[in-house]
């Protein structure tokens, strides 16, 4: 009586279970504002965290802009007006990516200039490295005068002995 009690109750049990799976499994869909709201959050720093953004940070202000964004989006404002809006508010600093104006130019091509001039400097040195290494060896050596060469002749001399 037991054995058939447990298997009627395993067998009602175990559908329930994968159904409240499948159920919780199921795709979410995102509202369009939603998907608005994480491109524009994703884009702005927080100003505690730094280097998140406000759609990673817990921060409590992050949670405030993120209901910020909601409410603009909500009223109709577009996702240019909102950035104007928190750039207006926290200056370049909000954006994650500083923006291809002004001296933030050296930041995006700084690195690459400096690339560049490094490897010019560097072929600039080994050619000339190269230039003195093969005027060393076309420089023919200095002629031998007779005392040298009567002294060298009596050192091999005395060595053979």
């Amino acid at each position: 009586m037991k054995k058939i009690l447990i298997i009627a109750s395993a067998s009602l049990i175990l559908p329930l279970l994968i159904l409240s799976n499948t159920a919780s499994s199921a795709p979410v869909e995102e509202k369009d504002i939603d998907l608005q709201l994480r491109d524009i959050a994703k884009t702005l720093r927080c100003t505690i965290c730094q280097n998140e953004s406000i759609w990673e940070s817990q921060a409590e202000l992050a949670q405030q802009m993120r209901d910020l964004i909601r409410e603009k989006l909500q009223q109709g404002e577009t996702p240019d007006q909102i950035r104007a809006y928190f750039l207006s508010r926290y200056g370049d600093y909000i954006l994650l990516t500083p923006r291809k104006r002004g001296l933030n130019w050296l930041l995006w091509a700084g690195p690459f200039v400096l690339l560049g001039g490094g490897g010019i400097f560097l072929y600039r040195t080994i050619s000339r490295w190269v230039a003195q290494a093969q005027a060393v060896k076309q420089d023919s050596p200095a002629p031998i005068d007779d005392r040298l060469r009567k002294r060298i002749e009596a050192e091999l001399r005395s060595g053979e002995d």
